[in-house]
């Protein structure tokens, strides 16, 4: 709780000393606006409604493109860490494909899956995609081998070791991969959206940055730093209670 206090009052500190700057400095606000600037555009935006589109637009992206990059991702580090042919086989061609900048895919998205949301989805789920193959892939070869010979003792099926076992002790390192895959997935939205897409909170940056509008920038970047808290929070909370509920399974 005394921490939590410490952090606001540095937020506070923080955001006051930003808003004395901006009014004795005699800096333009095209630089750099005043919170309180941010903060009236912010309100207006919202109870006039314009920005909500955006906002609704941008989330189903993120909802979207997360689920598909962490469900394919943990499907494929399933895979590639229970056979090993395949792993040696296809994890070089996994690895050179997310070397690959997506900015420079981008346009090749377009092309192939027109305009729309559906290329956005694309690049936030190839940026998930590999935070949790390489977490899941991780989670289940680090096992320890006595817990791994007792289960073989016990003549537990390679689907049952798999499910009880590997996700199980794994399961720490898989959702931390799901974090990860949370904050990436608010870079890859914004950044497909900068690409083409006529609607998003990526495509509202641009077309401010288009009419100068360096106060309504400030304010989709608070938007999205709240939306990104949230999400991430909710992840958290669904991180602890997949823990207690295993460690409830393991003690009965």
């Amino acid at each position: 709780m005394i921490i939590r206090l410490y952090s606001a009052g540095l937020l506070f500190i923080l955001v006051a000393g930003w808003e004395l700057f901006c009014r004795t400095s005699g800096l333009s606000a095209l630089i750099m606006p005043a919170p309180t600037a941010i903060l009236e555009t912010l309100w207006e935006g919202l109870t006039v409604g314009y920005l909500w589109p955006h906002i609704w637009v941008t989330t189903v992206e993120i909802v979207l493109g997360l689920t598909l990059g962490c469900g394919i991702g943990f499907f494929c580090g399933i895979v590639l860490g229970e056979t090993d042919f395949i792993r040696r086989l296809l994890y070089p061609y996994v690895l050179a494909s997310q070397v690959v900048p997506k900015l420079a895919l981008g346009p090749l998205f377009v092309i192939w899956f027109g305009s729309g949301i559906l290329p956005t989805v694309v690049i936030t789920a190839l940026i998930c995609f590999f935070p949790l193959l390489e977490n899941t892939l991780t989670g289940i070869q680090h096992v320890d081998p006595q817990k791994r010979e007792l289960f073989r003792m016990l003549g537990a099926t390679p689907l049952q070791t798999l499910r009880r076992l590997k996700i199980a002790s794994g399961l720490p390192v898989i959702m931390a991969g799901v974090r990860v895959a949370v904050v990436l997935s608010f870079v890859g939205a914004v950044v497909g959206e900068f690409i083409g897409a006529s609607e998003g909170l990526g495509a509202l940056i641009i077309g401010a940055q288009g009419m100068m509008d360096t106060t309504l920038m400030f304010a989709i970047f608070v938007i999205i730093t709240v939306q990104g808290m949230i999400f991430y929070q909710a992840t958290l909370s669904a991180e602890r209670w997949l823990l207690r509920h295993h460690m409830k399974g393991i003690n009965q």
